[in-house]
């Protein structure tokens, strides 16, 4: 009998659980098609100002609040809410932006002025090289400003890309999620057993393989961030090792009056081991790095909301 009621409650908890997520989806999946329906510039506005008014009573506050303080020990309470009041804003317009992601790169190479994208002129040489010169690339991002642009960017004009993405795990809202990104993003790979497979052939075909590096991963190599010890997920060094290429790093900075600042960094060069091969651990810490003289400079446009260290 106590087998019977607690397999019954299990399959219960289970149900219940698939309920929830399924009204969850479709009520994310009518946000973002109701969200098309408005000016994209109002509606970033909007949700920057309900996710500063939200947010500070969330639990990630307490997550991002701890952060900053370790992060930044030298900064006064205040700053620290400054910061995270940004972090918020920029949070609530990214989800905005995500659903006019078709349309929000404007860019007119003749007349910067007239869009709402800058990109300078040592950036738009490197990425000229990257699409011409007929060679795989290997290309990292942090959750810094609008993280979802780059993959655009490099669909707007002709960089072919393999991005690597996590999928929901709402089921109804991956498939919105899927729709919004493929139309301007390039070949989408999801994360799982079979994405290193799938984006090291991307590589072998000529591609340039592009991924978010900045968040915790249990199974990664160790790095510093900030003084403090945290993991790093080791894919990207790992596919190096497998297809020698170069490596960039991209980043598109929030800028006043809803303009963005796309930038790429110069090929950095890996860490190599004293046989020539690549060090993963080494490698990793350089892009480590590198993310971590970004978010200095602009700390309230990074993702200080989840666990980075644990």
């Amino acid at each position: 009998m106590n087998r019977l009621l607690l397999r019954s409650a299990a399959i219960a908890r289970t149900a219940a659980k698939s309920a929830i997520g399924a009204v969850v989806g479709a009520l994310a999946v009518g946000l973002l098609r109701t969200t098309r329906h408005f000016d994209p510039i109002a509606t970033a506005d909007f949700f920057g100002r309900i996710t500063r008014k939200i947010g500070p009573h969330l639990s990630e506050q307490k997550i991002g609040r701890a952060n900053l303080v370790a992060a930044f020990p030298d900064k006064s309470p205040d700053e620290i809410d400054k910061i995270l009041d940004g972090v918020w804003d920029n949070l609530g317009r990214l989800a905005a932006e995500f659903a006019h992601l078709d349309h929000v790169w404007q860019l007119d190479p003749e007349h910067p002025e007239r869009g709402r994208i800058e990109i300078t002129p040592r950036t738009l040489e490197l990425f000229e090289k990257l699409r011409d010169d007929g060679k795989p690339a290997l290309i990292f991002a942090s959750h810094l400003g609008n993280w979802e642009l780059p993959a655009v960017a490099a669909a707007a004009h002709g960089l072919d890309t393999a991005v690597l993405y996590r999928p929901p795990n709402i089921a109804a809202a991956d498939r919105i999620v899927q729709q919004l990104r493929a139309v301007k993003m390039g070949t989408l790979v999801a994360s799982g057993a079979t994405a290193p497979f799938k984006l090291a052939q991307a590589l072998q075909d000529g591609k340039h393989t592009a991924m978010l590096v900045d968040q915790w991963f249990s199974k990664g190599v160790e790095v510093t961030f900030f003084g403090r010890k945290t993991r790093a997920n080791p894919l990207l060094a790992r596919l190096l090792r497998q297809i020698d290429c170069p490596i960039h790093g991209v980043r598109i900075i929030r800028l006043p009056n809803h303009r963005f600042r796309a930038e790429l960094t110069e090929e950095i060069p890996p860490v190599r081991n004293a046989k020539g091969e690549i060090d993963i651990q080494g490698t990793m810490q350089v892009i480590t790095s590198t993310i971590e003289t970004w978010v200095r400079e602009y700390p309230d446009q990074w993702l200080w909301l989840h666990r980075r260290w644990r």
